[in-house]
């Protein structure tokens, strides 16, 4: 999608309530900013998040997207405060966690970069981006079990799928905290390091990936979420239309040429 030149003046000028963005090259890097509640996710704040996480995906400019949060919290959870007085009817109606759905399809490879509180809607969020660099402060958890609750942006579904039946049925049922460590260790989170570090080492892994193929990053992350919702036959047939369509493109030609010639790929996304 090709970014107008309107279009190119309000990303250089994006100014919301509740987040705050900014670009380091083909980086760009979205903070949740609404540090007084530990980021709580209210549905302003999802909504802004949506906003500009679907700006930066129509801008050719970026390649990588970095999520992030303060240094205490990442996001503590989801604002109780705005759910606690709903009906069965009335959240229904609402629908407010479609709006989590906008930030599932963003087709760009998303970093989360945690520090501190990730719990709730928090520890979903996380779990909604690509890969997850955590600080060694981070703490994760699904504690919605404590509030007479489940997890309902996805926790119940993305952690089993990360950490298995087994540790998930214990960290949801439960509902306790665990570690950046542990997180680690299950398989959750990529690396970790230490608090003064996070955001480098954030864009330090985004950079390496903005170097690629746009398209072909695109067409690898569709690819790897295809095995959420489809069968290892259907997900292979996806994988090898994705291949052979990236024959199209003037960055395989660019790719295999720099390859024989033994130089680095400059790749332009077309």
């Amino acid at each position: 999608m090709t970014v107008t030149m309107k279009e190119e003046k309000e990303m250089s000028t994006l100014s919301y309530k509740n987040i705050k963005t900014e670009t380091d090259g083909q980086i760009a890097i979205v903070s949740l900013n609404r540090p007084q509640v530990l980021n709580a996710l209210n549905h302003e704040l999802m909504a802004e998040l949506a906003d500009c996480l679907e700006k930066h995906d129509a801008d050719e400019n970026v390649r990588v997207i970095i999520l992030t949060g303060g240094e205490r919290a990442f996001a503590a959870g989801a604002d109780i405060k705005e759910m606690c007085d709903e009906s069965a009817v009335s959240i229904l109606l609402k629908d407010r966690l479609a709006t989590w759905d906008r930030v599932r399809y963003i087709k760009k490879p998303i970093i989360a970069a945690v520090s501190g509180f990730a719990l709730g809607g928090g520890c979903e969020l996380a779990m909604t981006c690509d890969m997850i660099i955590a600080s060694e402060s981070a703490q994760f958890g699904q504690p919605e079990i404590n509030i007479g609750v489940i997890p309902g942006a996805g926790g119940t579904q993305r952690l089993t799928l990360a950490v298995g039946k087994y540790k998930a049925m214990e960290l949801i049922l439960t509902g306790r905290p665990f570690s950046a460590q542990e997180a680690h260790a299950i398989g959750l989170v990529n690396k970790v390091v230490p608090t003064e570090l996070l955001l480098e080492e954030a864009k330090n892994l985004a950079k390496e990936i903005a170097k690629k193929s746009p398209l072909a990053t695109r067409a690898a992350k569709e690819s790897v979420l295809k095995t959420y919702d489809t069968t290892l036959t259907e997900g292979l047939n996806f994988e090898r239309k994705s291949f052979y369509m990236l024959f199209a493109s003037e960055d395989q030609k660019e790719g295999m040429k720099a390859f024989m010639e033994k130089r680095p790929a400059v790749f332009s996304g077309r």
